[in-house]
């Protein structure tokens, strides 16, 4: 079973920063992508950021330029620094994981459960 757990979400006042971190867990062979979407109240998931094993991020275009999303291939971890944050940045950040799974090398996608980041005006 593989699971990605997420911290640091939480209020934080316009032009605040906040991190989250995901970490995942797991018989993970190798985690091709990892990234964060957002769903706020009444709207669809959107796409935050996103990286690849080799580095390669792309990113929102409402979020580029204040977020920056990192990861540490050894630990199977995944950042996202979130600086001079607006009131419409507030949702629930998900985790996102795609991955090869043990024993059979399977390819899966993985969410985690999800944390709230509030930005208050």
């Amino acid at each position: 079973q593989v699971q990605l757990v997420e911290s640091g979400g939480g209020l934080v006042q316009a032009g605040g920063s906040l991190r989250l971190s995901c970490a995942a867990s797991g018989a993970i062979r190798s985690i091709n992508a990892m990234g964060w979407y957002r769903q706020a109240p009444g709207k669809q998931r959107e796409l935050v950021a996103r990286i690849t094993r080799d580095d390669k991020t792309i990113s929102g275009d409402s979020v580029k330029g204040r977020f920056t999303i990192a990861r540490d291939n050894a630990k199977n971890t995944v950042s996202l620094e979130m600086n001079s944050l607006k009131p419409e940045d507030t949702a629930v950040y998900y985790c996102n994981a795609a991955l090869i799974v043990l024993p059979d090398y399977r390819s899966l996608e993985v969410w985690g459960q999800g944390t709230l980041v509030t930005v208050s005006s």
